[in-house]
């Protein structure tokens, strides 16, 4: 405990709408970074994000360790409400975080960093997924880091439209994320030749029952039925696609985001031969893996997922990035100054390996095609995906000509 008070965690707190902040001396705030997690603590996308967000972010305080300043980390659940995420957003600001991080739920993210924009403060996304964040939406002290509407849309929609399902159904969660998930998907199945027969929106939060759903998009004869939601209910569809029967009529389920997290609530028995695509798989390399070997205590129901090893990744490279100007300079400087220096430094862990930021503020490293493995494949507990493909760092997201950021320049 004595070594957490030295030099890495001065505070840490969970609330619905805020954590309450530690009152410290101006010498003190003035050596001390805060960090604020803003995430899904109880709902949709607990497990997905929530606590283990926070404690890959905690991982990588410790592992940056003493290096002349110390580190606080607080949390709080948005309940993935925008309006609730914008006024925590402001109140941390006001009382002296210095980078948002985490921000699930793309309605939530896109205002949080409109928030973090008008403030010129940083905010960091890792659990939104949509691909508007480094668009038209971009902003000079926001990041996006490990991944994208558009980089599911081309691995997993590609390969799906590859293996022959060219007719496409979509039961969409009815809010930013699946919109842009919709449409970032159906931009590849219309560009293969395929087509999209319909859609259908589902309230968001909240809708547990799916059956009408499927039953309209089996009804359409699509080859493919496009799940562009995510959590509970995405876990939701599969199980109940499979009480009607609808894969052993031929139909395929495109899991457009699928965490290994939500594989371990379907089971293998359902989710076999689903694929999906991450960025990040704990049994992918001995880095990886030394990795996870090092959180499982701090969350030990779950394995880390893309977006918890997200939130470890983006706290380790911003850390780094404060020792690298000075934690005095990095105090004084703009969100847009600090964001800029992030960009400009390679970044390197044992999540990801080496990558680069760029002039967008989005991420690149390698995505991954994974296909759930059967019962009979798996050898030892959370052994569940098998590596289908890699998509390289440079391909695997849109390409920086394309999305309509201001920052880009030509």
């Amino acid at each position: 405990m004595e070594l957490g008070r030295r030099s890495m965690l001065g505070a840490f707190a969970v609330s619905t709408l805020g954590a309450a902040m530690p009152r410290m001396g101006r010498a003190q705030a003035a050596n001390t970074i805060r960090i604020g997690v803003m995430n899904d603590q109880s709902g949709t996308y607990k497990d997905n994000t929530g606590p283990g967000s926070v404690a890959c972010a905690r991982q990588a305080i410790e592992e940056f360790g003493a290096q002349g300043f110390n580190v606080e980390l607080i949390a709080a659940d948005h309940q993935n409400k925008p309006d609730v995420g914008v006024n925590l957003a402001r109140q941390w600001y006001d009382q002296g975080i210095d980078m948002i991080l985490d921000i699930p739920t793309s309605s939530v993210g896109l205002a949080v960093q409109n928030v973090a924009k008008e403030k010129n403060k940083i905010a960091i996304n890792v659990g939104s997924a949509t691909s508007d964040l480094t668009g038209a939406q971009c902003s000079p002290s926001g990041l996006h880091w490990a991944y994208d509407t558009y980089q599911l849309a081309r691995t997993t929609g590609g390969a799906t439209v590859k293996a022959g399902g060219d007719t496409w159904f979509f039961i969409t969660a009815d809010y930013a994320f699946g919109h842009a998930l919709e449409r970032d998907t159906g931009d590849f199945v219309k560009a293969a030749g395929g087509r999209i027969l319909g859609a259908v929106r589902t309230p968001f939060p909240g809708t547990t029952d799916f059956s009408s759903f499927l039953v309209q998009a089996q009804a359409t004869r699509a080859k493919v039925i496009g799940f562009a939601n995510a959590g509970s209910d995405t876990i939701n569809c599969i199980k109940q696609a499979a009480e009607f029967g609808i894969t052993r009529r031929g139909t395929k389920l495109a899991a457009l985001l699928m965490f290994i997290t939500d594989v371990h609530s379907i089971g293998l028995e359902q989710g076999q031969g689903l694929v999906c695509s991450e960025t990040f798989y704990w049994d992918l390399n001995d880095r990886t893996r030394a990795f996870t070997r090092r959180v499982l205590p701090k969350m030990p129901n779950l394995y880390p997922n893309m977006i918890h090893a997200g939130c470890y990744s983006a706290t380790l490279h911003y850390l780094k990035t404060v020792k690298d100007m000075g934690v005095a300079a990095a105090k004084a400087a703009t969100g847009t100054d600090i964001v800029n220096r992030m960009k400009a430094m390679p970044t390197e862990d044992d999540a990801f390996g080496a990558g680069t930021i760029r002039q967008d503020g989005r991420k690149l490293h390698p995505a991954y095609l994974l296909e759930v493995k059967s019962p009979a494949e798996s050898k030892a507990p959370w052994d569940y995906f098998k590596v289908l493909q890699t998509t390289p760092a440079g391909e695997a997201f849109r390409p920086l000509n394309q999305g309509n950021c201001a920052l880009v320049r030509s």
